[in-house]
C-alpha cells in the first residue's frame, strides 16, 4: 500500500524572500571575513584612506543602524566594534534580519536619501550590497582572498555604472557615513570586478603600506 507524505505543515513555514536570502548570503560572507581577521590585524590600513580594518566593520554596522532609522529604531545593545567586532556585527545583523523577516516591516515605505522605497529594498540596495564591496576592503586589509563572488559582480555591474552623484557626497546617509568615493580610472580591458571597484572609488591594485 502506498503511503502519502503529509506535507501540509510546510504551509506554516515562513518563506524567506529573495531579498532576505540575498542579505543572508552576503552577511554570511562578510561575517566569515571578520572571523578570519587575526587580533593584530584590526589596526591594518584598509583601501579606504581614513579607515583601518576595524573601521570597515564599524562602517558596515553604522549602515545597519541607518536601515533602522526610518522606522525610528536603533541597534540592540551590543559590545562596541572596539571591544568585539564580531559580536557587534552579529547583533546589527540580527536587527536587520528581524526587519526582513517581518513582512509588515519589510514592506513599509520609508523616505531614504535615494527617495521613497520599501524597507527591504533600502536594505537590499544599500547595506546588503555594501557588504560585498566592503568585504573586498576587509579582505585586502587583512591578507584574505579579495575575489568577489562572480554572480555578485555580474548582478552589480548594471547598477554601479549609474551611481548617482548624491551617493558620492560625504554624509548623505548620516554623520560619518561615506557611500562612494571619487571614481578611479581603470583600463578598459580590466576585469569586471576591477571596473566596479574603480567606479565606486577604489584602486583595484591597492596594496597595504609596508
Amino acid at each position: 500500500m502506498t503511503r502519502r507524505l503529509d506535507v501540509s505543515y510546510m504551509d506554516e513555514v515562513p518563506k524567506i524572500s529573495d531579498i532576505a536570502a540575498r542579505y543572508q548570503s552576503r552577511a554570511n560572507a562578510f561575517e566569515a571575513k571578520i572571523i578570519a581577521v587575526r587580533p593584530e590585524q584590526w589596526s591594518n590600513q584598509s583601501p579606504c584612506t581614513d579607515w583601518n580594518a576595524r573601521d570597515v566593520v564599524r562602517h558596515i554596522i553604522d549602515m545597519h543602524a541607518a536601515m533602522l532609522r526610518p522606522l525610528d529604531r536603533t541597534l540592540s545593545p551590543a559590545p562596541t566594534v572596539d571591544e568585539d567586532p564580531l559580536a557587534a556585527f552579529r547583533t546589527a545583523r540580527a536587527d536587520v534580519e528581524t526587519l526582513l523577516h517581518t513582512p509588515e516591516l519589510a514592506t513599509t515605505t520609508t523616505e531614504t536619501p535615494s527617495g521613497p522605497m520599501s524597507v527591504e529594498d533600502h536594505i537590499d540596495q544599500v547595506v546588503s550590497a555594501d557588504m560585498v564591496l566592503h568585504g573586498w576592503d576587509l579582505a585586502k586589509a587583512t591578507g584574505q582572498d579579495p575575489t568577489m563572488n562572480p554572480s555578485e559582480v555580474l548582478a552589480m555591474w548594471p547598477t554601479v555604472q549609474h551611481v548617482p552623484d548624491k551617493l558620492r557626497i560625504p554624509e548623505a546617509f548620516g554623520p560619518g557615513i561615506i557611500v562612494y568615493g571619487p571614481e578611479v580610472k581603470v583600463a578598459e580591458d580590466s576585469s569586471l570586478q576591477d571596473r566596479i571597484l574603480g567606479l565606486i572609488g577604489r584602486d583595484p591594485n591597492w596594496t597595504p603600506p609596508n
